[in-house]
C-alpha cells in the first residue's frame, strides 16, 4: 500500500456548511469510514455520494477538497482509494461525543471561565480564538472573558494549544455564576439564544423533507444536526426560557437516528464489495 503525506491542516469540526457537497461527504466519512477500517475505494466513495444525490463530477471535486484540507489521504490498496488521515481521528471522536451524546448541564455542574489578553501583534490569533470558542458553544461575558460548560475545559485547552495561544490565557474552573439580574437574562446576554432557537426550530422543520431512502436520510439527518451540539452549549434549564426547543431537537434526532442506523449500514455494506 502506498499513500501520500499530509501537510495541510485537518478541517475544523464544523468548517463545512451543512447540506453542501463537502459537508455531506465529510459527514459520510466521519460516520462510516472508521468502522470500515479507515479506507474506501474511490469508485465506492463516488457511488455512495451518488446515493446522496451528488453527481460524479461534484463528488470528485468535493473529495479532492477534503483531501486538500487534510481529512483524507490518497492511498492505493487493491485499487485507487482514500484513507482517513490519522490526524483527523481526535476531531471525529470529539464529534461523536457531541453529536450522539449531547450533554445538558444541571445547576450542580461546573463552568470554565476563559480569560485572555492577546497582543495586537497576534490579532489574527485573537480572531481565531474567538471564532473557535464560539464554535464550541462558549458565551461572551466580555470581549476577553468567555464562559463555557466545565466539561469543555479540555477542548478549550486543545484550542489554545493549537493556536499557540496558551501563554496568553488563564482558565478558571467556577461554580454557578452570580449575575446582577436573573440567570435567564444573563444567558441571553452571553449567548445569542434567539439565533440558537431559530436553529433548533429550523432543524425540526427540516425533518419533514428527509429522503425516503434510509441511507440518504441518515446521512442528511446527521449533517443537518451536527452543528447544533457545538453551537448550543446545553445550558441548564434554570438559564433557559421555559419553552426552549433544545431537548425536543435532541430527542427527535436520537429517535430517528436509532431507526435509520441499521438500514443505512446495510446499504453501505451492500455497496462495498
Amino acid at each position: 500500500m502506498t499513500s501520500d503525506r499530509a501537510a495541510a491542516p485537518v478541517l475544523d469540526d464544523i468548517d463545512a456548511r451543512p447540506g453542501s457537497t463537502a459537508s455531506l461527504l465529510r459527514t459520510f466519512i466521519g460516520v462510516f469510514l472508521r468502522p470500515l477500517g479507515g479506507w474506501i475505494s474511490a469508485a465506492d466513495l463516488v457511488a455512495l455520494a451518488g446515493d446522496l444525490g451528488i453527481e460524479p463530477a461534484p463528488a470528485r471535486t468535493g473529495v479532492a477538497r477534503l483531501k486538500q484540507k487534510g481529512l483524507l489521504l490518497a492511498a492505493r490498496e487493491k485499487q485507487i482509494g482514500y484513507r482517513l488521515n490519522p490526524a483527523a481521528i481526535p476531531m471525529l471522536e470529539r464529534g461523536d461525543r457531541r453529536i450522539f451524546e449531547m450533554r445538558e448541564m444541571t445547576d450542580a455542574d461546573t463552568w470554565c471561565l476563559v480569560s485572555f489578553s492577546i497582543p495586537e501583534s497576534a490579532r489574527s490569533v485573537r480572531h481565531q480564538l474567538r471564532r473557535r470558542l464560539q464554535w464550541i458553544g462558549a458565551g461572551v461575558v466580555s470581549p476577553a472573558l468567555w464562559i463555557c460548560p466545565g466539561h469543555l475545559q479540555d477542548e478549550v485547552v486543545q484550542i489554545l494549544d493549537e493556536l499557540d495561544a496558551r501563554p496568553w490565557a488563564t482558565l478558571f474552573p467556577a461554580s454557578a455564576p452570580v449575575p446582577a439580574g436573573s440567570l435567564v437574562d444573563a444567558a441571553a446576554q452571553w449567548w445569542d439564544l434567539d439565533a440558537l432557537r431559530d436553529e433548533h426550530l429550523a432543524f425540526q422543520a427540516s425533518l419533514a423533507d428527509l429522503p425516503a431512502e434510509p441511507f440518504a436520510a441518515y446521512v442528511q439527518l446527521i449533517d443537518r444536526w451536527r452543528v447544533l451540539p457545538y453551537t448550543d452549549p446545553g445550558l441548564p434549564p434554570s438559564m433557559l426560557p421555559t419553552d426552549w426547543p433544545g431537548r425536543d431537537s435532541f430527542d427527535e434526532f436520537a429517535r430517528r437516528s436509532a431507526a435509520l442506523t441499521a438500514p443505512a449500514w446495510a446499504h453501505v455494506r451492500a455497496r462495498i464489495v
